[in-house]
């Protein structure tokens, strides 16, 4: 396993990290996600290969899935030899307070992902969206006071404008208040908005990249068609069929699978080395629900692209509609 510098902290991870959605308990809205006992694998295998990143969410499999993944780091790990991430910002019941990125809710939720993750800190405490109901310096206040307690080491940020990233960093600046340290956006082959502005604002910035959905949901593993796909996932994530329908996101698949076969490869590896390529990104996150999904990932560091490789894979691409920022 290869470790890198999480951004400009000294604190450092591994250059793959477990994404973990998919564990917890399967539900209305996740009924594709493993329930704990098929999880636990997952999760210790991903020791076993020497990743020490480990990502989730409050709203994961409605709580679950802080629960799963803090049981499983507790048996297989030491607490202090893993980063552990979540994140804050979606529903989590159906009061008007039970959502959102306010002083109260953050306090709150904070506790509560504590709680079920069976820990006294998280190393990284990101704000899962932006908040266009609560005035920025609510929010920046409150995550600064979260760090300052201890319950978290660092903060991070995910999926929004560039603009408003940067507003973030000065306010925080302007204050003296924790700086955000990372920023996790969506970005793989075929969704590669964030070349333009958010990506050179990190680079800039020396912000740590964690991009989500590197395999596009499955599609660069060539396990879905325009018709549907064969796994329960592909099936039924409607945000997923959302994301990536286009007939050019399925002619860079098949790029993907025309190198994966004369490299004698998954497809899997290919649409990894290609992100791992980019000196910006830090470690992307994946998600490993089967046999081998972990290895495959793992396996991508070390299989290098040619220029030519790159430039076949990247050529096709046309500009998308931002997604997913609101």
């Amino acid at each position: 396993m290869e470790f890198v510098r999480f951004g400009n902290t000294g604190m450092k991870v591994s250059k793959i990290c477990l994404g973990c959605m998919t564990y917890g308990t399967p539900t209305e809205r996740w009924p594709w996600a493993l329930n704990e006992e098929q999880s636990r694998p997952f999760i210790q295998k991903a020791i076993e290969l020497g990743i020490n990143f480990f990502d989730t969410a409050d709203v994961y499999t409605n709580g679950a899935s802080e629960e799963v993944v803090g049981r499983a780091l507790k048996d297989f790990a030491k607490r202090d030899e893993v980063v552990l991430a979540t994140k804050v910002f979606n529903p989590m019941g159906p009061g008007p307070n039970d959502k959102g990125l306010s002083r109260k809710h953050i306090m709150s939720a904070i506790d509560t992902s504590l709680k079920r993750l069976g820990t006294d800190y998280v190393d990284l405490y990101q704000i899962h969206r932006w908040d266009y109901e609560t005035p920025l310096e609510e929010t920046l206040e409150a995550l600064h006071d979260v760090v300052k307690a201890g319950k978290a080491r660092y903060i991070g940020a995910s999926s929004m404008y560039a603009w408003q990233f940067a507003q973030a960093l000065y306010t925080a600046d302007l204050h003296g208040w924790t700086r955000f340290v990372s920023m996790q956006p969506q970005y793989n082959l075929v969704y590669r908005e964030e070349e333009r502005e958010m990506l050179p604002l990190c680079e800039d910035q020396k912000i740590a990249v964690i991009p989500w959905s590197p395999l596009a949901r499955g599609l660069l593993t060539g396990k879905r068609t325009k018709g549907g796909g064969e796994t329960e996932r592909a099936r039924t994530d409607a945000f997923g069929k959302m994301l990536y329908t286009r007939d050019d996101d399925f002619e860079i698949s098949g790029l993907v699978n025309a190198i994966a076969e004369e490299r004698g490869v998954p497809n899997a590896q290919v649409a990894l080395a290609w992100l791992l390529s980019k000196p910006v990104v830090t470690s992307p996150i994946i998600g490993a629900s089967k046999s081998g999904h972990l290895e495959d990932a793992v396996a991508a560091l070390d299989l290098k692209l040619s220029e030519d490789e790159i430039k076949r894979l990247e050529e096709p691409y046309l500009p998308h509609p931002v997604l997913d920022h609101n």
